[in-house]
């Protein structure tokens, strides 16, 4: 059982638990060091003694991925023959419903926009029970990534409202900016531009700081491990020498390394309503993107154009590829921000993005096939 594997088991226990934590969440627990995994030996007690082959299971040399971590919780339910897990229903955290309105709140999103998200979650089913219960026992055994799901019905709301083309979007904000302007006593309008510059400036504050801290980290562990009880004595002692040179250089600079310690929490950016220095949207309205239809309300754009046309066959690795420079900046920003709130590749989230279109715009998908066939037939 690696480290990796009790990481994974722990995700398992949570899950069935039906706890108020995504994968993601567990991954970034583990990164802020509230989770021991790289060092985790150091936490145990002195009579154990680890040497030899002990020394594979715990020396990790890199942080555990979404990916991976997803697969062996995989591998580890069917292994262990588990049944069905507790079902995920309405009220559970996990529900996309749930799950959107703390996505929208936590990159700072119009409330208003959690009735859309509701509306793409009904329309294509993903919020059923059958759907996002984990089976392991089943045919097709595999467990809904809550947490990607979720961010990628929100990207597809935002593609449904503003379309993301480089061009629609600017167009409602300078609608947008005009009508605040002339309203302030008014509820503002949603402005995508201003929206973008705040967002851009905050991700790429959290992204320096990660990266630095990343940077910082000390893979060297305080108390080391060695291959055999022989070699125990080398190894401490090239430690303590470490050590003492860390604490030399430490005074010449005249700096103790401290590390700060942030209490464990779900979300990684606070929006507060009156912050002057960063704008909070949570209370913005989508008068200025929707409009009347009837009772009803409805998207004044009605354009969409679907993440992918063509889905990769069956024997493919991958579902669908995601190439950058194939696709609008603002796309590839929401994409980007979530990714990295996620601490996923960009290619996952595209493809989950694709996944969903495909279940919600089944018509269109079916037409792009009979053309494909047609083309084919021709020649």
């Amino acid at each position: 059982m690696t480290v990796p594997r009790t990481l994974a088991l722990c995700y398992l226990s949570l899950l069935w638990q039906r706890e108020t934590i995504t994968l993601s969440d567990l991954l970034r627990l583990v990164e802020e060091g509230h989770i021991p995994y790289i060092h985790a030996f150091q936490r145990f007690p002195e009579e154990m003694k680890l040497y030899g082959r002990d020394k594979g299971i715990f020396a990790i040399e890199s942080w555990p991925t979404y990916e991976d971590i997803y697969k062996k919780t995989i591998e580890i339910a069917k292994f262990l023959d588990l049944p069905r897990f507790p079902d995920i229903t309405e009220d559970c955290y996990l529900h996309p419903n749930i799950l959107c309105m703390k996505y929208l709140m936590e990159v700072n999103l119009p409330d208003e926009m959690n009735d859309l998200t509701c509306q793409v979650v009904k329309m294509t089913g993903i919020g059923e029970v059958d759907f996002l219960t984990f089976d392991p026992i089943a045919k097709m055994a595999k467990t809904v990534k809550y947490d990607v799901q979720a961010v990628a019905i929100i990207v597809i709301v935002l593609k449904l409202l503003f379309l993301l083309d480089d061009n629609l979007e600017w167009t409602l904000s300078n609608i947008a900016e005009k009508y605040n302007e002339k309203n302030k006593e008014d509820k503002p309008w949603f402005d995508f531009r201003k929206w973008y510059q705040v967002m851009k400036r905050s991700i790429d504050e959290k992204k320096q700081k990660w990266e630095e801290a990343r940077a910082k980290y000390l893979w060297k562990s305080e108390k080391p491990l060695y291959h055999s009880s022989i070699d125990k004595g080398v190894v401490y002692k090239r430690r303590e020498m470490v050590v003492n040179l860390q604490k030399q250089f430490s005074t010449l600079v005249d700096s103790v390394p401290t590390v700060e310690k942030k209490r464990p929490s779900s979300f990684q950016f606070n929006w507060t309503e009156g912050d002057s220095t960063r704008t909070c949207f949570h209370g913005h309205g989508l008068q200025g993107i929707l409009k009347k239809k009837g009772q009803s309300l409805t998207t004044k754009n009605s354009l969409y154009w679907l993440s992918t046309q063509k889905f990769c066959r069956s024997y493919c690795k991958h579902v669908t590829t995601y190439e950058e420079s194939n696709f609008s900046r603002s796309y590839q920003f929401i994409i980007n921000l979530f990714s990295f709130l996620l601490r996923i590749k960009t290619s996952s989230l595209h493809e989950e993005v694709s996944l969903i279109e495909k279940r919600l715009f089944k018509a269109k998908y079916s037409k792009t096939k009979k053309k494909s066939r047609s083309r084919k037939g021709r020649k």
